[in-house]
């Protein structure tokens, strides 16, 4: 079996770089690009790196796209967007100039030609220049700091057209510092320190400009091919590549989370289980990092508009020491103010990591029901350990069938597998597991690039557990935990309840590029592309669609946040031929039509899901706001509001995370707090609850039916 490993790897984003050129189409200003900004030219190596990368994309990915005109101007519209995300440099004037490429950029890539992308990166450093000799005049207008008036700002500008002109965008500007400087006196800086906070920020960014080099340059265009054609391709420069390998074979020590630059902040991408991150219950994906300090009492460092390297060696640092990092979450309402939160840097505990159990209870009207509940952040199997053949090595379908063997001894009349926020792993281990719960047979089809498509299944006719049983996802469920739940699911073997999964199925591999260029003098960098997809045993693609709960749980997010939906160029969802696959008895739609019924008569009638479902709305209506006042007492009302509305909600941020914060890792909780506060768990619970009743006497649904008539 092919050792697939499916999880979400992050994209590493640098920004761009410019080259000298004497082109006259794009306006050049030898007075603003000086100094460190002296104009970048593509290498001789980064020519090859296009050429080598464009015949592997367009023979090996998985989806054949024509480089044509129409790819062309989707091109265009994503460099664009990936160099000026906020459309705060470029005018609708520049824009208007790029025009005249839109159905250039299929002819650039076959004909190796890299001077226009260049032009225009350089063009948007001109921008930047001006942009920052026009901030030191904000910075030092008195006007700044004047919050009476009427003035508002747009905070999320990705959609709003481009200003028309220079004088427009000095405006823009001007609300957008303004805004700035409230924030930090809302935040308690005073005037003078605020000043001096935002002019050090622009310093950075200044800095970090000018210290981008040509591969950098390089390797933001070409992604805007590469990642036009699939969201999880992309190509990786030498020194990206570098820090790609470092960060698979790095000894895990610091806080346990991958980094990646979005805009002007560093973004958590994802958290390492058994991490201090993971293990603090304080981070989430896609919080961004504002600001990194030194133990208990060092200066708090600004950190917008710094590289992901420098934001590192920040954050890392030896083990047993202190970090505290300024967070703005993800799902932070306009206002919100950042926190700040300490760690203690650590070895990560792969330990931590690994499948965990709990006891929770529901009543019934005969007494409570015991269930079990077994916790997988990630498919995780140690293939060294294997291959060294070592005693109990890390495997996710061993110490799960260890876990139900235990609960079984305890007398679980059901139990969940809590797979919320899994973002995958291995694909053996997904296999594995779902053969704990089904005779034997198919599990997930695969097919390649050319067409073949594999049949992977469970050959050991052995059952761990038979009984009732209920699968927790939500929309950071992904990869391998989505051909889990769908596996569980055909079978008709379980029940899935929460979100709509992720919806990534495909499987990406890592090319170097000098493998298939031997005569390159340099280092080409590798390119990572989509080579196959995933298809569920009854031929449905997990892409895109992911896996469709039985039973859906209320969402704090519109339907597409966070999902591969989200994805421009997501590959579609298709079918493919079905396998052979017996269906098991436990679950018909007699069964999910009574679930779902009783699920929502307690959204009516139980207190904690009535709340939570008006604080869900609360938080959603509140994310709509997107207009920030610039008056002083107006922003202060709406960043308390915002702040209420965030208290209001923070037990339904704790709830997403399905993790428990006191038990320990090798104990059994019985209801623990953390159990008792996660409102999912517990309606998860009565939903399995209700599976167990159904089993013991499948009349009970007739029943009912029949005295609700009555």
């Amino acid at each position: 079996m092919r050792k697939y490993l499916i999880t979400l790897i992050p994209v590493i984003f640098a920004g761009g770089n410019i080259r000298d050129t004497d082109r006259t189409d794009v306006p050049q200003d030898s007075s603003a690009v000086r100094g460190v900004f002296q104009d970048l030219k593509p290498t001789s190596a980064q020519y090859e790196a296009e050429d080598t990368s464009l015949k592997l994309l367009t023979r090996l990915h998985y989806r054949k796209v024509a480089v044509n005109d129409s790819l062309s101007s989707v091109i265009l519209d994503k460099y664009l967007k990936d160099i000026d995300p906020g459309r705060l440099y470029f005018t609708k004037e520049d824009i208007d100039q790029f025009e005249k490429y839109r159905y250039s950029f299929d002819d650039f890539l076959k004909n190796g030609e890299l001077d226009v992308p260049y032009d225009i990166f350089n063009l948007y450093r001109k921008r930047w220049l001006e942009r920052n000799d026009y901030i030191t005049k904000i910075l030092a207008n008195p006007k700044l700091q004047d919050f009476t008036g009427k003035e508002t700002l747009e905070a999320d500008r990705e959609k709003l057209p481009w200003a028309p002109n220079t004088a427009a965008l000095d405006d823009l500007w001007f609300r957008y510092i303004k805004s700035e400087a409230l924030d930090l006196k809302l935040a308690g800086k005073a005037d003078t320190a605020a000043i001096t906070l935002l002019q050090q920020r622009y310093k950075n960014r200044a800095r970090n400009l000018g210290r981008i080099k040509t591969e950098q340059a390089f390797q933001t265009y070409f992604n805007s091919y590469a990642e036009s054609i699939d969201p999880h391709t992309s190509y990786m420069s030498p020194v990206a590549a570098d820090r790609f390998n470092q960060e698979m074979s790095q000894s895990l020590e610091g806080i346990g989370a991958q980094l990646q630059e979005d805009g002007d902040y560093i973004r958590i991408k994802d958290i390492i289980p058994g991490g201090p991150a993971y293990k603090s219950k304080f981070f989430k994906k896609e919080d961004r990092i504002i600001g990194v300090a030194q133990g208990e009492n060092g200066a708090m460092v600004d950190i917008v508009g710094w590289f992901v390297d420098d934001a590192v060696k920040l954050i890392k640092g030896p083990k047993g020491t202190i970090v505290r990092l300024q967070i703005l979450p993800a799902d932070a309402l306009p206002n919100t103010s950042p926190k700040e939160y300490l760690l203690v840097r650590e070895k990560i505990n792969l330990v931590e990591g690994r499948a965990k159990k709990q006891i929770i209870t529901v009543p019934t009207a005969q007494g409570e029901r015991k269930l079990g509940v077994i916790s997988i952040p990630q498919f995780y199997r140690d293939f060294e350990g294997v291959q060294r053949r070592e005693k109990g090595f890390a495997s996710t379908s061993v110490d799960v069938q260890n876990l139900i063997r235990e609960l079984k001894k305890e007398g679980i009349d059901g139990l969940v597998i809590d797979l919320r926020n899994n973002g995958g792993g291995s694909l053996f281990e997904a296999v594995a597991m779902t053969g704990l719960f089904i005779k034997n047979g198919p599990v997930v089809q695969i097919k390649e690039t050319m067409g073949d498509t594999e049949v992977q299944s469970d050959t050991d006719p052995a059952i761990a557990y038979d009984g009732p049983l209920a699968v927790m996802v939500n929309r950071f469920s992904a990869s391998a935990s989505e051909i889990f739940a769908a596996a569980i699911q055909d079978y008709k073997r379980g029940v899935i309840v929460g979100e709509q999964t992720f919806g990534k199925g495909t499987v990406q591999t890592l090319i170097n590029l000098n493998q298939y260029d031997p005569g390159a003098k340099e280092e080409l960098g590798k390119i990572k592309m989509t080579t196959a997809k995933f298809y569920r045993i009854n031929g449905s693609s997990t892409q895109l669609e992911g896996v469709t709960p039985d039973v859906g749980l209320p969402t704090a997010h519109v339907t597409d946040e966070f999902r591969e939906k989200s994805q421009s160029s997501a590959l579609p969802w298709d079918q493919i031929k079905s396998v052979a696959y017996e269906e098991t008895p436990f679950i018909n739609e007699k069964l999910l039509d009574w679930l779902n019924d009783n699920h929502k008569k307690r959204l009516k009638s139980d207190e904690t899901l009535i709340k939570l479902v008006s604080d869900l709305a609360i938080f959603k209506e509140a994310r709509e706001q997107k207009t920030l006042s610039l008056n002083e007492a107006i922003r202060k009302k709406e960043r308390d509001d915002a702040e209420k509305k965030r208290e209001v909600i923070a037990s339904v941020n704790d709830d997403l995370s399905g993790e428990d914060e006191d038990a320990e890792a090798d104990t059994t909780a019985t209801n623990t707090k953390a159990a008792k506060k996660d409102v999912y768990l517990q309606e998860t619970g009565r939903i399995l609850s209700d599976i167990v009743a159904f089993t013991k006497e499948p009349s009970l649904v007739d029943r009912q039916r029949k005295s609700k008539k009555k």
